[in-house]
């Protein structure tokens, strides 16, 4: 048996986690992108100490924000813990935000080539000079499949089928439809869940939240993290809250419009997680915060699914 948790941020996800943990005897698993990163505990709201101690969680904290992470490397830590979860006689409970992540446990995942740096930042200067419909144009006729699904308006996805298909002359397309097995295929051993609130209780959920990681210790945190000077394009340096705080701990910024910013980008990346996972999460149940499913287990064995 497996259990996966999706939801928007500050939806009650990990609190559903916890509660299903204790109550199946449930190993959590972390499947955020942002809740990886060891700098960053209050601002992504990871887990407490006290949480920690009362069920086991995994994959939270574990990696330094100098090192930008992908799906792949959380795909080979999920499956591991997942594997050492069962042969411990527990439940498995994956939970977090990104649906990229939980997408590939659940279907697999496309082995993307890595692209030569010349290539990259030839597209990229193209980017620069060109617009994104006649980019849109180049994509067409050199990967008609992949342009045709894609919107002239949407230049990142545009260039990254550019530096596929310039540096390994094949599409992005043909790339994609090689997927991996899935670790978790749907089946009835997986419960598949998404925590829903309506819009304006989830407005409100995440302004409150922000209040209480001001409160701990995130003015802090986001400081420590920019005294360490890395690369503006990690991961980590992009988090909700960095650049906000950092530059109200500066004097740039009033603490309200700091604030302010920080909650109203969190509220725009709730709504895109809210649509991601509509459309592709669409036959997974629907759940209210607070509510619990019922849940029987069934054997968690190593070679149990």
């Amino acid at each position: 048996m497996a259990v996966l948790i999706a939801g928007p941020t500050a939806s009650g996800k990990s609190h559903l986690a916890l509660t299903i943990a204790d109550r199946l005897g449930g190993t959590i698993i972390n499947a955020d992108s942002m809740q990886v990163y060891r700098d960053l505990r209050v601002l992504t709201a990871r887990p407490g100490a006290e949480d920690e101690a009362r069920v086991p969680h995994r994959l939270y904290g574990h990696v330094d924000a100098a090192e930008a992470t992908s799906v792949a490397r959380w795909l080979g830590e999920a499956g591991a813990a997942i594997a050492a979860a069962r042969a411990e006689g527990r439940v498995p409970i994956i939970v977090g935000g990104t649906g990229l992540y939980l997408a590939a446990l659940t279907t697999g995942l496309s082995p993307m080539p890595e692209i030569p740096e010349a290539v990259r930042r030839r597209w990229r200067e193209a980017q620069a000079a060109e617009t994104p419909e006649a980019l849109h144009g180049v994509l067409a006729a050199r990967d008609p499949a992949t342009a045709a699904r894609l919107r002239p308006s949407d230049p990142q996805r545009i260039v990254r089928a550019l530096e596929v298909v310039d540096a390994t002359g094949r599409s992005l397309t043909d790339w994609q439809e090689e997927r991996t097995p899935p670790v978790l295929p749907p089946g009835p051993g997986v419960a598949r869940f998404v925590v829903a609130p309506a819009r304006d209780l989830l407005r409100q959920r995440i302004a409150d939240r922000f209040d209480a990681m001001m409160d701990e210790g995130a003015v802090e945190e986001a400081v420590a993290l920019t005294a360490r000077r890395l690369d503006p394009a990690l991961p980590a340096m992009k988090a909700i809250g960095v650049a906000q705080l950092s530059a109200h701990a500066m004097g740039l910024v009033q603490r309200e419009e700091a604030v302010a910013d920080a909650v109203n980008r969190t509220r725009q990346y709730a709504k895109r997680q809210e649509t991601w996972f509509r459309h592709r999460f669409a036959d997974w149940h629907r759940l209210a915060p607070g509510e619990v499913p019922d849940l029987a287990v069934g054997p968690v064995g190593p070679a149990s699914t």
